[in-house]
């Protein structure tokens, strides 16, 4: 009697395969998945030091004794600051001075809050000249 060879794959075989694969790919997608995830939370955050550093830079140049609160527009997104003295006006020859406790509220430009920052300012106003000038 003659044995015939089979060639080939059984069908239990190529089920066995294709479980396999498809468990691979489950877990390739799975890490994708997570890397994607990742990467949208560093660009979130590079987004947010950047306009942190634009709103420090750009708070730096307002005297809060002068103008205690206003807005400022940069691209994307605008601030709102206000400015509370936290201590008593000083007399300091040409100048008035306090510190002042700066609130600012960064906000996407559709107006939802992104972000709050709270900074301590010097604000100063010259109230004298020197004499003979």
């Amino acid at each position: 009697m003659m044995h015939l060879r089979q060639s080939g794959f059984t069908l239990l075989e190529a089920v066995v395969s294709m479980v396999l694969i498809s468990g691979a790919g489950f877990a390739l997608f799975g890490w994708i998945n997570s890397n994607i995830i990742a990467l949208n939370r560093i660009q979130e955050t590079n987004t947010r030091s950047a306009a942190t550093q634009n709103v420090v830079e750009f708070i730096g140049g307002v005297n809060p004794m002068l103008k205690r609160e206003g807005t400022a527009a940069f691209g994307s997104y605008r601030i709102r600051w206000k400015a509370q003295p936290i201590t008593v006006i000083q007399d300091s020859g040409l100048y008035q001075l306090a510190l002042y406790d700066t609130l600012v509220t960064v906000e996407h430009l559709e107006g939802d809050a992104w972000f709050n920052l709270r900074l301590r300012q010097t604000g100063f106003k010259k109230v004298r000249s020197l004499p003979g000038l």
